[in-house]
């Protein structure tokens, strides 16, 4: 915060494991400097979402603004054309939207969720909740960051939930994704920390091929999310 001269930091809080990790790593520095904003939609967002993040506001004493994203999101839709998974993607986008307006607002950051095991694969919106000035937990697994959890003493049943970004209804990361991150991870690590090819990192981990083939997929054509905007090179013309 010195090196940028900001007089605090700003995350959005969900009651799943990333941000509720970044909240405790807070409490222990920064909780006098810290706001948590809690979004839900609450037309498809489960309320045991928003206890579960009220439940982490209790444990870790940080400043915290409840906002219903829905009247947002609805206003937006009576001017688009229908497309779930794009509303979807904006209701990520909404969500930055305002956590953005409170860091202007107040010269915060913005603190970011994501891990190493989204980031690899684009798990996450491309200028939505992918969009922060730090991103504390980005080199770290998703099984890390259970551990971490653990350490730090997050409830059991945010530890254990599973993942879900929560951009539509029912909406759960490894059902969309069709893999466990058990096996996200062991592949991603196998070919990112160790450099394996991909027949050794079938060899390695067990798992089939056209699971490990699907993974390095979703990394090549996320990778447009991962780095800055292309523009023309010059000596092209």
């Amino acid at each position: 915060m010195e090196k940028n001269h900001a007089e605090g930091l700003i995350l959005g809080l969900s009651g799943g494991i990333d941000s509720a990790v970044l909240a405790y790593i807070c409490k222990r520095k920064f909780a006098n400097k810290t706001t948590a904003l809690i979004m839900p939609d609450t037309a498809i967002t489960p309320k045991t979402e928003t206890d579960d993040a009220l439940k982490m506001i209790s444990l870790t004493g940080i400043q915290y603004k409840l906002l219903d994203i829905n009247p947002i999101v609805n206003e937006y839709s009576m001017y688009l054309e229908p497309n779930e998974r794009a509303k979807g993607n904006l209701r990520a986008r909404v969500r930055t939207n305002i956590l953005y307006y409170y860091a202007n607002a107040k010269n915060y950051l913005v603190l970011g969720s994501s891990d190493k095991s989204e980031y690899l694969i684009g798990y996450f919106t491309k200028f939505g909740d992918g969009a922060s000035d730090i991103t504390p937990i980005v080199s770290l697994y998703k099984l890390q960051v259970r551990e971490i959890a653990k350490y730090l003493g997050v409830p059991e049943n945010v530890i254990l939930k599973k993942s879900s970004p929560h951009l539509w209804k029912d909406h759960e990361a490894e059902n969309e994704l069709g893999i466990s991150y058990e096996e996200v991870d062991s592949i991603l690590y196998c070919l990112f920390e160790k450099k394996l090819s991909t027949e050794d990192t079938q060899k390695t981990t067990g798992i089939e091929m056209s699971t490990i083939e699907k993974i390095q997929e979703l990394n090549k054509n996320s990778e447009h999310k991962r780095l800055p905007a292309q523009k023309p090179d010059r000596d092209s013309r």
